[in-house]
């Protein structure tokens, strides 16, 4: 059986959770919403730790400073809805399907809250995006082979060399501005399989407020494109 433990440590003024599972391959540091630094690695030497730690300790505090500049917007359970970078009631034409979705809970407990959410943000985004997707398919005269969507936890979208685009249902909380431009960006990728000039170049002469855009994604959450 695999040892899993936790354990928490000290590094310089921060407080680091350190999670030692031996089944992984890499390490790897991660910052949560409560802005508590995540640390997983393979081993629990406390001197292969301590250099990781120096490594990676600039990074660490940019991301700390970025999210302590831009903390995430908070919701309510079950009353409240983030949709297009703004906070919607549950009771909004809008949160219609969230609300349908509530109301058939058998056991309304967090998890199953959460799930709901989930659903509907896959549900209003398929929809959406959908939409978006086609419209600047057409506009840059690109085709593709599928649409999917899926909860992923550092891309905000992806495209395959087979012609399939991949949201992150979560894509929807942005604001449509943000949104148009992760659909230009995976879409200039049926071209460019890479971030070249020549990618970039593409993605601008249909998205001239790239550079802006995509520094504004990337100050609210650490994901990548």
């Amino acid at each position: 059986m695999i040892q899993l433990t936790t354990s928490e440590i000290s590094f310089k003024d921060l407080n680091i959770i350190h999670i030692c599972k031996p089944s992984l391959k890499n390490s790897y540091i991660s910052i949560r919403e409560d802005l508590k630094v995540v640390l997983k690695t393979s081993k629990v030497s406390r001197s292969y730790i301590e250099k990781l730690l120096i490594e990676k300790e600039g990074w660490i505090r940019k991301q700390l400073f970025k999210r302590e500049q831009n903390p995430p917007i908070q919701i309510n359970l079950e009353d409240e809805v983030l949709l297009f970078g703004e906070v919607y009631s549950v009771d909004a034409d809008e949160s219609t399907e969230l609300r349908n979705l509530l109301h058939r809970l058998r056991k309304p407990n967090q998890k199953n809250i959460l799930r709901c959410y989930d659903d509907f943000y896959k549900i209003f985004g398929k929809s959406h995006l959908g939409s978006r997707l086609e419209y600047y398919s057409q506009i840059m005269d690109l085709n593709y082979k599928e649409m999917k969507l899926k909860k992923m936890r550092s891309r905000w979208g992806s495209c395959s060399s087979d012609r399939v685009i991949t949201f992150n249902t979560q894509l929807i909380k942005l604001e449509k501005e943000q949104i148009d431009y992760v659909v230009v960006h995976e879409l200039a990728h049926l071209v460019h399989m890479n971030h070249s000039k020549d990618f970039h170049n593409l993605v601008k002469n249909y998205f001239p407020d790239a550079m802006r855009v995509r520094k504004e994604i990337r100050s609210r959450q650490n994901f990548t494109f």
